[in-house]
């Protein structure tokens, strides 16, 4: 009887342990995989792109030139990647998009991408979708052998400011940011917007501004979150570079960009502000438009954001993990 007893015990404690071990939350990873913001190309960083990384499932945030090759830094393989968000379409965001469905298409993925963004990712898949029909066609050169269709192999759902979707075992928030400032409910304003990303993870949430100036949506959308994820703007490191690799740049031009770099962007001060007022337990800063930045302007960042954020800050480097 004592023995029957034991096996029961046995057999129930050996049933529960699946479930439990199916239960316990996946930890999650954010890597910044390129942390340089454009359009001036720097060679010590990559272009924006990121990864969100929670167990064998990887997705994607943004993805500027140099996307793939810095997963494989990672040691990330590029089969792994479920999903693609895309924050605008700048293309120092996305020039990375087209490696990434060329070569899924090349090593025969069998897996559909979803990407999402804003109004206009259609459009531009499109494109990029047009573009790889040649080598597609011709495959690896072996008669009657051609890859599967592009197109078969990536869908685009555009996302609306104030929507909620559920990705798997998470829930993804999006806000229009002020990267743009079109007039609300102008033509340019439907048809071209910037987002911010809060993805509320079943381990911690995480709030991704994208490229934005100074944003109450943003601030609402980063409540609480356990990390923050910022860009962050040095503009008179950002307009030296500028000057340095375009020196006979038109005054007009000089003086649209300037106001785009110093309106549309968050500077070391705003990011502290924000991460205060959203009351976020940690910032990470990247999209760093000035250049990889010495000691010294490292420390002068990191001190102007604590003057209103008290809580660990991290200027992040390529394939940093958080």
């Amino acid at each position: 009887m004592i023995r029957t007893v034991r096996l029961v015990v046995a057999l129930l404690l050996s049933a529960s342990l699946p479930a439990q071990a199916a239960t316990a939350p996946v930890a999650s990873q954010f890597i910044t995989l390129g942390t340089m913001g454009g359009p001036v190309p720097d060679g010590q960083r990559s272009q924006p792109a990121n990864a969100i990384v929670r167990g064998d499932r990887v997705y994607l945030v943004d993805a500027g030139d140099g996307a793939v090759e810095q997963l494989g830094r990672a040691g990330i393989p590029l089969n792994r990647v479920r999903a693609l968000f895309i924050s605008h379409l700048h293309v120092d965001h996305v020039g990375g998009v087209s490696a990434i469905l060329g070569l899924r298409n090349q090593t025969e993925a069998r897996e559909v991408l979803t990407i999402y963004g804003p109004p206009g990712t259609q459009e531009m898949v499109a494109g990029l979708v047009a573009a790889l029909q040649p080598s597609a066609k011709a495959g690896y050169g072996i008669v009657g052998r051609p890859w599967a269709p592009p197109e078969s192999l990536v869908k685009v759902v555009e996302l609306a400011d104030g929507q909620t979707i559920g990705v798997d075992d998470f829930t993804v928030r999006v806000a229009q940011n002020t990267h743009y400032d079109f007039p609300p409910g102008s033509a340019e304003d439907k048809a071209f917007k910037s987002y911010a990303y809060r993805f509320d993870m079943p381990d911690r949430s995480i709030a991704y501004t994208g490229d934005t100036g100074p944003s109450a949506k943003v601030e609402a959308l980063a409540k609480d979150a356990d990390l923050l994820v910022s860009e962050m703007i040095d503009i008179d490191a950002t307009l030296d570079r500028v000057a340095h690799v375009s020196p006979n740049m038109p005054a007009a031009v000089k003086a649209t960009m300037t106001q785009h770099l110093t309106t549309h962007h968050l500077t070391p001060q705003a990011v502290g502000e924000l991460a205060a007022r959203a009351g976020v337990k940690a910032v990470v800063v990247t999209h760093l438009a000035g250049g990889a930045p010495n000691d010294s302007r490292l420390n002068a960042y990191q001190s102007t954001i604590h003057q209103s954020f008290k809580g660990p800050v991290t200027i992040a480097k390529d394939l940093d993990r958080f």
